[in-house]
């Protein structure tokens, strides 16, 4: 009998982190130092947003660039070509805020002041962060290798700057690009 539950939990535990993230051109496979990150893209949620994000990630935009600001309880976030928090890939987007929450394993667009500054650099909230409800686009979801990101260098302070040397992404590919 405990063979028999062993093995039907283990068969629900596939199951449902295959079921995760379905659709691979959807999906975005994140490699850390320390594993893969798998992310489900919410297009239903942010359309302008998830096609950017995949057009970066399909141009190799994001391979090697490095986790600048990582706040301890908070989130990590990269996509800044210069490494600084002040770069991007030099087209902004039009905000498509929701009020879809942010919990952990959500991925958010960063953005300056004005809600329609979103361009390249993105976040990976730590643990719940409702305060950015409805200020800042939610465009997908970590469905597993939270623990990777768990990983990350943190930074120093309430701005979160990492020091040298910073973690980086290794590579990140569109799931369905994937051979």
């Amino acid at each position: 009998m405990k063979r028999l539950f062993a093995f039907l939990l283990a068969m629900f535990a596939m199951t449902t982190t295959a079921s995760a993230a379905t659709d691979p051109e959807n999906t975005l496979l994140l490699q850390l130092k320390d594993g893969t990150v798998v992310i489900e893209l919410r297009p239903d949620l942010a359309p302008q947003h998830v096609a950017r994000i995949k057009e970066l990630t399909r141009q190799g935009f994001y391979d090697g660039i490095v986790f600048h600001r990582v706040i301890e309880g908070f989130m990590a976030q990269t996509g800044d070509p210069t490494g600084t928090g002040t770069g991007g890939s030099g087209k902004k987007l039009r905000a498509e805020f929701t009020q879809e929450p942010f919990l952990r394993g959500t991925v958010g667009m960063a953005r300056s002041q004005s809600p329609d500054s979103g361009d390249s650099q993105f976040f990976i909230c730590f643990q719940p962060s409702r305060f950015l409800d409805g200020q800042y686009t939610v465009f997908g979801r970590v469905v597993s290798g939270m623990e990777f990101v768990d990983k990350i260098k943190r930074g120093q302070g309430q701005s979160g700057t990492v020091a040298p040397p910073p973690d980086k992404i290794v590579s990140m590919k569109v799931q369905a690009d994937v051979k």
